[in-house]
């Protein structure tokens, strides 16, 4: 996600300085002009705008506070993005830090996948004071399409962690669904077309259908590799969930996904697009396949 958000970033002109754990992935944008930091405080010595991409809250804590964290060097009127997905009181513990510093923090996490980020089609969900949010979305609109404005610091987050939980429930809804008329003896692309032209219909069955031969380009046409993974769907699902149980916020629902995905990690399914939840109620879960 990260390296295709910066591609464009840099095809639209800007010059960037980069640092990530993967050594791989700074030198693919090196060869794009690029300009390696060893160390996030090493960015922050040297940029006034910075976009963090990372997987989890933990990771994100430690790139902003560690002793080379980006906080440690940060200069006063730095606009800090973030577009990780995490918990919206992290986000808020941050902010606070960086506003200590002089610095604005500001949520920003996304919704396209790997294919939105390369094509620069991402909807950014954006938590900031809404006096600073037309600046914000000048930059994010070289990286995505849409720039939605969803109130102050960690309102993003909290936009993002409902969109997943519902995307979740959808997936299932649909792999479930699918599996029941194959096996009612109905060809699985008649289905899908029914489904897609009905009530029914939803992103899940008509862009990112669960059954492998239904969407060309999708990950279930490519044995579940690719896309989304459970590893992050399960992560975000706690998220949710978490926010349900500081809310008393019934969910019912994206309590059982949670629990779902949860059984998909541990039959080794962690690396595997989310999609892949159709093989558990297909026939349970057969072996994973190594990556060719």
């Amino acid at each position: 996600m990260g390296t295709h958000m910066a591609q464009n970033l840099i095809k639209n002109g800007h010059s960037l300085v980069v640092h990530d754990v993967y050594p791989e992935a700074v030198a693919r944008l090196e060869a794009l002009g690029a300009t390696a930091a060893r160390s996030a405080s090493e960015v922050a010595e040297s940029c006034d705008r910075i976009i963090t991409m990372l997987p989890s809250s933990p990771h994100v804590l430690q790139v902003y506070n560690c002793d080379s964290g980006l906080l440690k060097n940060v200069r006063p009127g730095t606009l800090l993005i973030d577009s990780s997905t995490i918990d919206p009181a992290t986000t808020k513990e941050i902010a606070a830090k960086a506003d200590a510093k002089g610095a604005t923090f500001v949520d920003a996490p996304v919704s396209g996948g790997v294919g939105g980020a390369k094509d620069a089609t991402l909807t950014f969900m954006v938590g900031c004071e809404e006096a600073k949010f037309a600046g914000i979305k000048t930059l994010l609109l070289h990286m995505g399409k849409n720039v939605v404005h969803c109130g102050g610091v960690g309102m993003g987050e909290a936009a993002k962690i409902c969109n997943n939980m519902l995307m979740a429930i959808s997936m299932v809804g649909v792999a479930e669904t699918m599996n029941l008329g194959t096996r009612l003896g109905l060809d699985s692309k008649v289905l899908a077309g029914i489904i897609n032209t009905s009530s029914g219909r939803c992103w899940s069955s008509d862009t990112y259908n669960p059954v492998p031969g239904i969407k060309p380009g999708t990950p279930s046409c490519n044995n579940y590799d690719g896309g989304f993974v459970n590893n992050l769907m399960a992560k975000d699902l706690g998220l949710a969930q978490n926010a349900s149980t500081a809310t008393m916020s019934p969910t019912p629902m994206g309590s059982l996904a949670h629990q779902l995905y949860r059984i998909l990690i541990t039959k080794g399914y962690g690396g595997k697009d989310f999609s892949s939840i159709y093989q558990f109620f297909q026939e349970g879960l057969p072996p994973v396949e190594p990556k060719k």
